[in-house]
């Protein structure tokens, strides 16, 4: 069953960039949509209606409502028909998936929106929690003799560790490479062709640290929540 899919999110590469390589990598079709051209409503409007009042929402068949990025990520997997069956496995997937989470904070905002003096500080602050994270990821990695952190091919927990670490170039790009397997990691993710046009062809994330800028269409936008 082919179903309407449609992402809704802001301009920043934070939560809804998984989602998006995953529907790359699993050539499900869907639509791109910021919040206001959706709901053609200025944010502030609309965040008391829905649920948990955040974004990104994957509105289904016009009808149904999935939020939060971890629970869209194995919406997508289940509909591609790649979720991992076996139990043991699912779990040890779900606290990868779960643990790079929590490099969202304050990593995501940090590089969409921080500046000058701010974003120095919040960079130096969150290094220990990055290094010691990384450290953890990189361990698991070394501790299977799979491409990928359960497989040869990723999975949702791939693609959540791959945005986040990713990411964490645009922060500070020396990081990354204390942990060779992790880089190791970025590489195959980015040798799928279908993840690789994705790269080539999202918006680049511009002068971060300084006036963080999506460009769309060839039109820098300053990063937030409101339509410009």
């Amino acid at each position: 069953m082919t179903h309407k899919l449609e992402l809704i999110y802001f301009k920043m590469r934070a939560l809804a960039e998984a989602p998006r390589l995953l529907f790359h990598y699993t050539n499900i079709k869907y639509e791109d949509l910021m919040s206001w051209d959706y709901y053609d409503k200025e944010w502030s409007e609309v965040k008391p209606n829905i649920p948990f009042k955040q974004l990104p929402m994957l509105i289904i068949d016009k009808k149904y409502e999935i939020c939060q990025s971890i629970a869209i990520m194995t919406f997508i997997e289940n509909l591609a028909g790649i979720n991992i069956t076996d139990p043991i496995l699912n779990a040890k997937a779900n606290a990868i998936m779960q643990s790079a989470q929590e490099l969202f904070m304050p990593l995501n905002p940090t590089v969409n929106f921080a500046k000058g003096e701010k974003f120095i500080k919040k960079k130096d602050d969150m290094l220990p929690f990055l290094l010691s994270r990384f450290e953890d990821l990189e361990k698991i990695l070394k501790s299977n003799d799979k491409k990928f952190f359960i497989f040869d091919e990723p999975r949702a927990c791939d693609f959540v560790t791959f945005h986040h670490l990713d990411l964490s170039k645009m922060l500070d790009p020396s990081i990354i490479n204390k942990f060779p397997r992790l880089e190791k990691f970025l590489e195959d993710m980015m040798s799928i062709e279908s993840i690789k046009s994705y790269l080539d062809n999202r918006p680049k994330l511009i002068d971060v640290s300084i006036e963080p800028k999506l460009v769309i269409d060839g039109i820098p936008h300053p990063t937030g929540v409101k339509k410009t």
